[in-house]
């Protein structure tokens, strides 16, 4: 027998509001049972409305009665911040159209099935705004709906031990009272009930506690002192406060049911998936400006918040541990791609014809159209909400970008001395790789004799060890410096789209002579004299001393593309015989021509021996309208 039946014609199974999950398990355990009447908790004056909501799925909806007379209290502006009013405010409690809610996915279920609906709950509006402390739901993946909850038992406290202990005392009577009296009207009856409440609802129906008719009276007609209850719109800006999950993965969900798919799967796979939506709007945006988003990135950041959930004790992350790690992860201003996906309902295009008037929507508030701010209380209470606060980069205003590209002064240019420091250390590092590559092609190996020399040749020695001998390296001694470095991003640079060409001279002897060319600038501006641009390709002299600028240099003429004038102008400045070239792909018989005309070779390091994530940092960089603004330009620069 299960747990959850009380007799032969009664059911009775507990619900966790506001979880997708559950809402799933709910579901899959009414369809594995054969009843004839569903009775919800909610009261029978939302019914009409309700119903109406739920037909209208998937579009968003509030079913909000407001309990006549007010109080005088305190109350949120736009802002949400809370401001002294000495006006009465209205008061009332309003049920979310959310298709992850068990008691609405259960009146779907029981519509498309054509079973009555029974409503067991009181009209009183004393309810208490807040959630019982639970196991998370996302461990219902791997258990069963009756052992989830059979679990949760211990840490049910009694109804008057409980925060809402009058009301609580109050609703179990009424749907004990009211499920016995529906035993007459129907064989097999199935009634759910919030989990905080099932224990001691069992307890009452067995009991054969029902309350009198004046008593269910008297009810009634406090229900009369209410409004009647009315379906709202919600505004999309709301929708992060009404829905039990993220709207995204609300929306995957509802998609999910359209495709006849399993929405089990949307609750595992649901978080990559809202990181990969971010990242093509990220991309869309800012195109070849965009920080490399890898799948491996990607991941990371996933494993991190896992972690971080885990020092919550929390199973499914909080949308400010995905918001914070994605931050500290990928930057501000993918951040707020996600953060924008996040709250996203891809359903919206239903709302458009409604015909309903708007609310918007906070955490315990709601502005009404009519009557303006009001506290309300939810009656199938979800997860508890909180405000974090997250600074973010704000996305740069056109208007801004207008005044500050107005201002620019062309005769001042400098760059960002914290950039400098990273690409010049990234320098050494290809650097150091070209010589140890040089050093690999001229080493050789030889038979030993007395030496050891720079240590033994297992692969040779292995070769041959049919004759027994051994192979000893020997490493030639250095063969000089590389001093000039060319580094080349793009492997097929568009001359188009990196207009911008110059030569930047060495402001101290820690810095190289540099030689690139880059997107335009001036079409980023990100802060008062400050600008961004990405590299296409750039050479850089180490240690530093004054060049013709490459780019008016008449010498370097007979190249034809940028690439070849970068390599060209390395090969021509270079003190040494090799140069160091970092690039996609190995140089081709154009670049071995020219170094060749310069008496020069070229080194190659390939770009895939470096983090593409460190590539992509180190592409984009800020020029700065002058010294000066180096003073404030960390308050505007931050990777993106």
């Amino acid at each position: 027998m299960s747990v959850f039946s009380l007799d032969s014609w009664l059911t009775l199974i507990p619900v966790v509001h506001g979880s997708a999950a559950y809402a799933s398990a709910l579901r899959k355990e009414l369809l594995s049972r054969s009843f004839d009447a569903l009775a919800v908790p909610l009261p029978a004056s939302f019914s009409e409305e309700v119903i109406r909501g739920v037909e209208r799925l998937p579009a968003l909806s509030v079913v909000v009665r407001l309990a006549c007379g007010g109080q005088v209290g305190s109350l949120w502006s736009d802002s949400q911040d809370q401001v002294e009013s000495s006006e009465r405010i209205d008061r009332g409690t309003y049920v979310p159209i959310d298709p992850c809610q068990g008691v609405i996915a259960a009146i779907r279920m029981a519509l498309g099935e054509r079973l009555a609906i029974e409503w067991i709950d009181g009209e009183g509006d004393q309810i208490e705004s807040h959630s019982p402390v639970i196991a998370d739901c996302y461990a219902i993946r791997h258990t069963t709906l009756e052992r989830f909850c059979s679990a949760m038992l211990p840490a049910i406290p009694p109804p008057s031990l409980g925060l809402a202990s009058s009301s609580m005392v109050e609703r179990i009577e009424t749907m004990a009272g009211r499920i016995l009296a529906m035993r007459g009207r129907h064989r097999r009856i199935v009634a759910l009930c919030p989990l905080e409440a099932w224990p001691w609802l069992r307890e009452a129906i067995r009991s054969g506690q029902e309350r009198s008719g004046g008593q269910e009276d008297r009810e009634d007609s406090k229900a009369h002192e209410s409004q009647v209850p009315e379906l709202f719109r919600v505004d999309p800006r709301s929708y992060l406060f009404m829905l039990g999950e993220l709207p995204f993965i609300t929306g995957l969900i509802e998609q999910a049911r359209q495709d006849f798919e399993d929405d089990d799967r949307v609750v595992a796979e649901g978080l990559k998936e809202l990181f990969v939506t971010a990242r093509s709007s990220y991309r869309q945006e800012l195109g070849n400006r965009a920080r490399q988003i890898t799948p491996l990135l990607i991941s990371q950041c996933l494993k991190y918040v896992r972690n971080q959930t885990l020092l919550d004790r929390r199973m499914t992350p909080s949308f400010y541990t995905l918001a914070k790690s994605a931050q500290q992860m990928m930057g501000d201003t993918y951040t707020a791609h996600l953060v924008n996906s996040a709250t996203e309902y891809r359903f919206d295009s239903y709302e458009q014809s409604a015909g309903l008037a708007t609310i918007r929507m906070g955490i315990g508030v709601g502005d009404l159209p009519d009557s303006g701010p009001a506290t309300l209380v939810s009656r199938l209470p979800g997860p508890p909400m909180q405000w974090h606060s997250l600074e973010l980069k704000r996305p740069v205003q056109k208007k801004d970008q207008r005044r500050w590209e107005s201002r620019w002064n062309p005769y001042m240019q400098c760059s960002w001395p914290e950039e400098d420091t990273q690409i010049e250390s990234f320098r050494n590092r290809v650097a150091e790789r070209a010589r140890q590559i040089l050093g690999a092609d001229l080493a050789r190996t030889e038979k030993f004799t007395t030496s050891i020399m720079d240590g033994l040749d297992l692969r040779e020695t292995l070769r041959h060890w049919y004759d027994g001998s051994l192979y000893v390296k020997v490493n030639p001694p250095s063969v000089g410096q590389v001093n000039v470095t060319v580094m080349i991003f793009d492997p097929e640079p568009d001359p188009r789209e990196y207009t911008w060409r110059a030569t930047w001279f060495a402001e101290h002897p820690d810095e190289s002579t540099l030689a690139f060319f880059a997107t335009p600038f001036d079409k980023q501006m990100i802060g008062p004299g400050i600008a961004m641009a990405t590299y296409g390709g750039s050479m850089f002299i180490y240690p530093p001393r004054p060049i013709v600028d490459i780019w008016q240099d008449e010498r370097l003429d007979f190249t034809d593309t940028l690439e070849q004038r970068l390599v060209a102008a390395a090969c021509l400045h270079s003190e040494s015989r090799h140069v160091a070239l970092m690039s996609p792909t190995p140089p081709g018989q154009a670049l071995k021509k020219i170094a060749k005309r310069y008496s020069c070779k070229l080194v190659h390091v390939p770009l895939a021996h470096f983090s593409d994530s460190v590539i992509q940092q180190l592409r984009v960089f800020h020029v700065l309208n002058g010294r000066q603004v180096r003073s404030y330009a960390a308050d505007f620069i931050r990777k993106s």
